[in-house]
């Protein structure tokens, strides 16, 4: 079960379903392993080469969606990164072929939002690229309740 004890009220909680806003900070999540996590944690995020929105960070702003990655591990084995994100200008990439999909950063963008239900991602839920892992601020490790040890790790 995840459920997040929010420890840093003084970071927006934008609903996954409101646009971001150009230029603000917002809490999102990451779900990977628990060592990825550390790794991260100790050196900071990686982007990937590609993806659904090309290069980048990717992210969410719903602890549910980032409670499902990675997909091809069981979920006690799986955790859930908590940063802060200076999300800066945002495209918001509403369907599939959007002409921007994968260039958007191309144009000036630095981050591209999928609202949730817009059809890019199967799940529904709302998904965000972050092009510059420098505008991402590592917070915490958000674990599983049931498992054994720390719920959050700073």
């Amino acid at each position: 079960m995840w459920v997040e004890d929010d420890l840093y009220p003084g970071i927006p909680s934008l609903e996954s379903c409101s646009e971001p806003a150009d230029g603000q900070k917002y809490r999102m999540y990451h779900g990977t392993s628990s060592e990825a996590a550390e790794k991260i944690k100790k050196n900071g995020f990686r982007p990937s080469a590609g993806g659904m929105l090309g290069r980048g960070v990717y992210l969410s702003r719903d602890l549910n969606k980032a409670s499902r990655y990675p997909l091809d591990l069981p979920e006690h084995q799986r955790v859930v990164i908590r940063v802060r994100v200076n999300v800066g200008r945002v495209k918001k990439i509403d369907r599939q072929g959007h002409p921007m999909q994968k260039t958007w950063h191309d144009y000036g963008y630095d981050t591209a939002w999928c609202p949730p239900g817009c059809g890019m991602v199967r799940s529904g839920l709302e998904e965000d690229c972050v092009w510059d892992p420098s505008r991402i601020e590592f917070l915490d490790i958000i674990r599983p309740r049931y498992t054994s040890g720390p719920f959050y790790d700073r």
